[in-house]
């Protein structure tokens, strides 16, 4: 496969588009992936058909944690297939083809266009290592103060400080790479490429004087891309596996899953927060320019790029990672309840119990959580019951507590009031989580969509084919009227006492 060249990017097919025109979404997690069929209307927005699931996760080799890219990018293959055959039975056409996935991972690729090695997981340790040596070449207080980026030690700089050789190679983030798989064409899209450490979140393009500081190659990273700029057609070997039209794009999208998710966020108000709940949950507020004080830094709070240009000014907290780690221990053990089950048991325990801290890193890499979330309770002082009941539990009311003090943060650090949540993502169907996070911010939760990615996927890739116009809120429209969203009001005795 062989590097590709920029290609034209005005609109895909603009001006060609009709009902029997269809989108085509990648949607992959940190778990599982998908392939999606969006279709969209000027009346009821964005409906989607899913095509083709299938797993995602990590497997060990050479004693690091890797993700298995060569089955990954199959499936995604299968999946297009499974697609244009769907397609093609319904008379429709895929224009374009969207892809999102989580962010700071990439894979290695040389100038024959080959991965140089199986790309490395966020969650594999390797980076740990390399911060001390990051921080003195650039002092933390200097790198927040250009990419604004909250500090976990596996962002992209981290990682590629543990790279032993970058010599004739490109770093292609993990969507930016599966684009170039397909079409042949090198490029970064930006709201991921402001996950890695590496990018000026105020000039909008790559801190070139931190590659230089890190001895780090000025073209380590293909050029930026923008969030409805058509990356480039299929090449003919991917056309012969898929049987998509010759002339399918791949356009970008959001292509860090949560700029997605939030740029589908069903707001009609500017005053809102947003919780993009999954594996993790990405809890913040969205803002015109990125706040990069010293009082922030402090916080741990990020500045990443959002579509059309807007800053997703956020708090990586713990998510349902710690639900489904203890789901799988405890089906390792022969107890497998069904989650709703699970989730209604631990809402009939009293409130007041026992909680953690949901975003210690303690809690990031796969092994027995229950036993790891018993003894973090313990730490604390307190006993932890041990039926999951009492687990769930201790996880939902963590989470909610986590969400409530990083809005308070957001709005002490932003200067600005929210009126309402929005969880949108799959723990927008937690039930339980919605209410108390309602409970625990003292104000109302609005929940849904559940396929929030895959509509800001596809919204900006009708939008792109010149089926809909407009900005944001524009889009955010669209997703209001066409999603069934349900309300939850906070506990009165709650806002009371947070009242006073």
């Amino acid at each position: 496969m062989t590097n590709g060249t920029a290609t034209d990017t005005a609109p895909a097919h603009a001006g060609a588009v009709s009902a029997h025109n269809v989108f085509a979404a990648i949607d992959i997690g940190a778990s599982s992936g998908r392939v999606m069929l969006g279709r969209f209307s000027s009346a009821s927005g964005v409906s989607l058909e899913t095509i083709h699931r299938f797993p995602n996760g990590v497997i060990e080799l050479d004693g690091g944690l890797h993700w298995d890219f060569d089955a990954l990018f199959a499936e995604v293959l299968k999946g297009l297939a499974a697609a244009a055959s769907r397609a093609q039975e319904n008379g429709e056409r895929i224009v374009s083809i969207g892809i999102d996935t989580w962010a700071v991972d990439y894979g290695l690729v040389n100038d024959a266009g080959q991965l140089t090695s199986v790309p490395y997981s966020y969650r594999d340790e390797r980076s740990r290592v390399t911060v001390e040596r990051v921080h003195a070449a650039i002092p933390p207080e200097k790198l927040y103060a250009t990419t604004g980026l909250q500090y976990l030690q596996f962002n992209t700089i981290y990682q590629l400080a543990a790279e032993p050789k970058l010599d004739g190679v490109q770093a292609l983030l993990i969507p930016d790479l599966i684009a170039f798989l397909l079409t042949g064409v090198r490029r970064t899209e930006a709201t991921n490429a402001s996950t890695t450490g590496l990018f000026d979140a105020v000039k909008g393009e790559w801190a070139t004087e931190f590659l230089d500081a890190l001895g780090l190659p000025r073209n380590i990273f293909p050029p930026l891309i923008q969030p409805g700029e058509t990356v480039g057609t299929l090449l003919p070997a991917i056309l012969e596996q898929t049987g998509l039209p010759a002339d399918t794009t791949v356009v970008a999208v959001g292509s860090h899953d949560t700029a997605s998710a939030v740029a589908a966020v069903p707001a009609l108000d500017q005053d809102f927060a947003y919780i993009s709940s999954g594996t993790w949950s990405l809890v913040g507020v969205e803002l015109p320019q990125p706040v990069l004080t010293e009082t922030s830094r402090k916080a741990n709070f990020t500045n990443e790029r959002g579509v059309d240009g807007t800053i997703r000014y956020l708090r990586n907290v713990g998510g349902l990672w710690l639900l489904s780690e203890c789901q799988r221990a405890w089906a390792a053990e022969g107890y497998s309840q069904a989650l709703t089950a699970l989730l209604d048991s631990a809402a009939a325990l009293p409130a007041g119990g026992p909680q953690i801290n949901a975003d210690d890193p303690r809690f990031t890499a796969p092994d027995n959580m229950p036993d790891r979330i018993r003894a973090a309770v313990r730490n604390t002082g307190a006993v932890l019951a041990d039926r999951p009941a009492a687990v769930v539990r201790c996880i939902m009311d963590s989470l909610a507590a986590g969400y409530a003090r990083t809005l308070a943060d957001a709005e002490r650090l932003t200067g600005r009031s929210t009126s309402m949540v929005h969880i949108v993502g799959g723990g927008s169907q937690n039930r339980l989580l919605c209410q108390l996070t309602a409970d625990a911010t003292g104000k109302p939760v609005i929940a849904g969509p559940v396929e929030a990615t895959a509509q800001g996927n596809v919204l900006v890739q009708a939008r792109a084919a010149g089926l809909v116009g407009g900005g944001l809120a524009e889009l955010r429209e669209l997703v209001a009227a066409g999603t069934e969203l349900e309300r939850y009001e906070p506990a009165e005795r709650l806002v009371r006492h947070s009242a006073g």
